[in-house]
This record gives structure tokens, sequence and C-alpha cells, in this order.
């Protein structure tokens, strides 16, 4: 009865904090105030101001997670939608993913082998712009450790977000092509999220440039590796 209670009170209490940062976000629509991140910090500051394991948060929290699945799935909704622009655009969707991806693995690479940063962490680093359940089996092939890529993945999205929309503008990328294969082949699902707030056809975009990461750097991923001799 307790545990039940408890995880009733964790889910009412993550979602009522989503939803008013939701409206702080709505309110100050700022970048950095995106909902997703600013949610996580003030759940993560609770936690460890009152001594609280994560374990115990999990207890509710696990079946929040357990809704990513179907979340990931209702994108084909406007994936279906906008079927007959895919097809159009496939070949310059599959380039700028490909281009996307190859930039994500091989820069991460260059700069964590700059910094001297260990063999393992690095591995790590490669899979960092892939959603995290395949990043995590790419990671564990490559023999990295798929705790830190977890990490690294956060911070991909994270960073995509926040930066994201100031690249965009900077570069001048105002279709909805551009924007959503941008955001999802840098920051997955997060990306796709953000891609939300431009529309339905660049949410298409960012869904397909997701998926189609994950799958290309399952195959490309060790590729990368071997070409730099790691």
């Amino acid at each position: 009865m307790q545990q039940t209670f408890i995880t009733i009170l964790i889910i009412l209490l993550t979602v009522l904090l989503y939803f008013s940062m939701v409206k702080v976000y709505q309110r100050f629509p700022t970048p950095v105030l995106i909902p997703v991140l600013t949610t996580t910090i003030v759940i993560v500051g609770f936690l460890v101001s009152l001594h609280i394991p994560y374990e115990d948060y999990m207890i509710g929290g696990k079946w929040i997670h357990s809704l990513l699945g179907p979340a990931v799935v209702a994108l084909a909704y406007p994936l279906y939608k906008q079927r007959k622009i895919l097809l159009k655009y496939r070949f310059p969707i599959i380039g700028g993913v490909f281009a996307g991806l190859l930039t994500g693995m091989v820069s991460g690479l260059l700069f964590a082998r700059v910094l001297g940063i260990e063999h393992d962490v690095i591995l790590s680093i490669v899979p960092k712009s892939i959603t995290t359940p395949v990043a995590i089996q790419i990671a564990s092939g490559l023999g990295g450790v798929p705790s830190m890529t977890v990490i690294f993945v956060m911070i991909a999205g994270f960073s995509g977000v926040i930066l994201g929309p100031f690249i965009l503008k900077w570069g001048r990328i105002h279709s909805s092509l551009g924007r959503g294969i941008a955001l999802g082949s840098a920051s997955h699902a997060l990306g796709t999220s953000k891609a939300m707030e431009y529309g339905e056809l660049t949410v298409s975009m960012s869904s397909v440039s997701m998926t189609l990461s994950a799958l290309l750097g399952s195959v490309f991923g060790p590729i990368v590796v071997w070409m730099f001799h790691m």
C-alpha cells in the first residue's frame, strides 16, 4: 500500500512539475528554459537536497519511463501524413542524416583524442548523437562504457536543443527539411521534441533523421573507430 502511494505521488509530482516548467517556457521562450531540461534539473536538485536515492524515485519514475516507447511509436502518425514529401526528398534526407551522423561521430572522437581522454571513454563518446537504447548497444559493441554513453547522449541532446535554434538562425536554415534533419540527427529524441515548435513537417523530418541515425550508426560506428585506429 505504501509503495503504491509513493508511486502515485512521484508520478503526480513529476507531471505537475513538467507542466509548470512548460508554463515558464511559454512565458519566457528561451532555449535554456526548455521544460525537459528545467524539469530534470529541479528533480535532481530535489533528490540530492533531500538525500532521496534514485532507486526510490524510480518506484514511480519507471512508469513514466515506460511511456517512452509508445511516445516514439506515436511519431509514426506525422510520418504517415508526410509520406509523400518524405519519398520525394528521400535522397537529400539520407544524405543529410549521413553527413550529420559522421560529423557527430568523427568530431567527438577527434576532440576527445586531442584532450587526451581515456580510450574506453572515447569509445563511449562516439555514439553520443544516437538515441539512448541504440547508443548503449553500439558503445557496448565498441568496448565503451554504456553508463558513460548515456551521459554523453544527454549532453548531446540538451546542447543541441539549446544551441540548435541559434545555429539554425545563424546558418539561415529556415526550411522544415533542414531544421528537422539537423535536430533529429544531432539531438535524437530531445531534438525531435524541439522540432515540434517548428511544425508537423519538421517533426516528421526529425523523427526520420533520428531513426536513420540509429540504423546507420550501428553500421558505421565500428567503421569510424577502425578508420582512426582506435
